[in-house]
């Protein structure tokens, strides 16, 4: 259809012309906005709305009869029951520490968790922000370097699991046995590091460092690539030395990058599962969150509703640990 215009000038009408015309007049902040609907959307329907499911999973009893349904409506006693422990007599292991001593603690999946998580994140940003440096320069062979970097975070995961688990297997293990590195004379290890939760647990961090540095290089090396040379440059000619380039314009800049690539690590870290089953730890000598959760609804007594009040408190450990980068980040942005 088209309307008539003075001067025998005709514009187009209908929903399309409509449609667009309300585009235009968006501003830029509803523009954004607007492309991120379908986003928004997708993200409601794959993770929150199971999120919601899994809350109301949480509400219920278990159902002792082995089935995957749950029993009665029990509201928050799931909750009260893992966190003050009277659930850990049902459960794979405790949520929550029983005591405070060493054995204790490896045998929490929370602390774990953590352990696991603070660990690697750590070590990976600090080696990662290295490698970033390092492959930040010109030099020859540069290229080749980045491949090299890039390989462990290629290989698959399941892969890795085999390397590391014959590296630390009983008698054909590298550094265990008779093997050439052998770190049990050492007192680093014991007789059976991969059925004791503390060597388990190194073997692990060691693993996933080894595998997942280069995505922290590969975006730290995003934020560097973005600096501007002349500030270089204008501080060579000032006198500052390279740490003090370093501390004044690399760091600085950088920052938010490396927060943000923390953040992605810590998320993934939280939900550590696959490294501990594929160098075949597994669950029962190294339990984390998502061990507990899938420990708990496929075991041999299907606890869902401790299987899904574990998941919750989950995602809620993982939110609040967003939430603390959130507002770091956004001071440093202030700042």
């Amino acid at each position: 259809m088209a309307t008539e215009r003075s001067e025998g000038v005709t514009e187009k009408s209908g929903p399309y012309v409509a449609f667009v015309r309300w585009m235009e007049n968006l501003t830029e902040t509803q523009f954004a906005y607007f492309l991120l609907t379908p986003a928004l959307l997708l993200l409601g329907v794959v993770a929150f709305w199971p999120l919601l499911q899994t809350f109301q999973l949480s509400l219920f009893a278990d159902n002792i009869t082995g089935s995957a349904t749950v029993g009665n409506f029990v509201g928050l006693e799931n909750y009260v029951a893992i966190l003050t422990g009277e659930r850990n007599a049902l459960m794979p292991s405790p949520f929550l520490p029983e005591t405070l001593t060493v054995g204790a603690l490896f045998t929490s999946a929370l602390t774990v968790t953590l352990i696991f998580t603070i660990t690697s994140v750590f070590f990976e940003t600090l080696i990662g922000f290295g490698q970033a440096l390092v492959l930040n320069q010109d030099f020859k062979g540069r290229r080749w370097v980045r491949v090299a970097i890039i390989i462990p975070w290629a290989i698959p995961i399941v892969v890795q699991g085999m390397i590391f688990y014959l590296f630390f297997a009983p008698n054909v293990g590298l550094f265990v046995g008779e093997g050439a590195l052998s770190l049990q004379g050492l007192g680093i290890l014991s007789d059976s590091p991969l059925q004791t939760a503390q060597d388990s647990t190194l073997i692990v961090i060691v693993a996933d460092i080894w595998k997942t540095t280069a995505f922290m290089a590969l975006l730290i090396l995003a934020g560097l690539q973005s600096v501007n040379r002349d500030l270089y440059d204008v501080a060579r000619v000032s006198g500052a030395s390279p740490w003090q380039r370093f501390k004044m314009i690399t760091l600085p800049i950088v920052l938010p990058t490396v927060l943000v690539a923390m953040l992605f690590r810590t998320i993934q870290a939280m939900r550590v599962y696959g490294i501990i089953e594929a160098t075949n730890v597994g669950c029962n000598t190294l339990p984390s969150l998502s061990c507990l959760v899938i420990s708990s609804f496929f075991g041999g007594t299907r606890l869902v509703g401790t299987a899904a009040t574990v998941a919750f408190l989950t995602a809620a450990v993982i939110a609040l640990v967003v939430m603390v980068y959130i507002v770091f980040y956004a001071q440093e942005d202030v700042e």
